[in-house]
């Protein structure tokens, strides 16, 4: 009886990859640079979309806000009814501030509760304060009559929000413009009475004879 020695030797179990092992990429390589550089551009992208996302959701509870107290009754406003508007949009936030204090006054009560959620209300009254009284404060343009209509139909969703034109609006956008040119006429007049006043002086002076 004859007996069969299989002398070959098993055959190493093949690896996934092909047989190709993964090379290590060297930390200082230009390989290893250029995935340093997308995974920074990466970063910035997401950062870039919060960024936009947090001000898109800003920009959307403003306009929620303003939308939510328009007058029904009116067909469209002037410059004078969305400064008074924009007065109430600033000061949203009193009686919030009158409940915290009321909270803070009361005997027994050691510290100041909801200190972080007051400096906030407090820094965003005084920017938005800074920014009517400045070079104005952006709202929805309730003045233009085709723009407010569409503001009206807005559905509150944040991706329709380029369809709604914005303007800056600032304190003084309340006085009237006949009031400006009133009292820009008055000044003018008042400069010129003083000038005559001073040139009929310096006449008189002139003329005293000296002795």
């Amino acid at each position: 009886m004859y007996c069969y020695h299989n002398d070959s030797k098993p055959k190493a179990p093949k690896r996934k990859n092909g047989g190709q092992e993964k090379k290590v990429i060297h930390p200082y390589s230009r390989k290893a640079a250029q995935i340093t550089r997308e995974a920074h551009k990466q970063t910035k992208r997401e950062k870039l979309k919060n960024e936009k996302a947090v001000r898109l959701s800003i920009t959307g509870e403003k306009l929620q806000w303003f939308k939510n107290h328009l007058d029904d009754k009116k067909a469209e406003y002037s410059k004078k009814d969305a400064c008074e508007l924009i007065e109430s949009y600033i000061n949203r936030f009193s009686s919030e501030l009158e409940q915290i204090e009321l909270h803070n006054s009361i005997k027994d009560r050691q510290g100041r509760r909801h200190y972080s959620r007051e400096t906030v209300i407090k820094q965003t009254m005084e920017r938005e304060r800074q920014q009517y009284e400045g070079y104005g404060l952006e709202i929805p343009d309730i003045v233009d009559a085709g723009n407010l209509r569409t503001f009206r139909e807005w559905d509150f969703n944040l991706k329709k929000l380029p369809n709604i034109k914005m303007r800056k609006i600032c304190a003084k956008d309340a006085i009237p413009k006949k009031c400006k040119k009133k009292n820009g006429t008055t000044v003018d007049k008042v400069l010129e009475e003083l000038e005559q006043k001073d040139e009929s002086s310096d006449s008189d002076e002139e003329m005293t004879p000296v002795t």
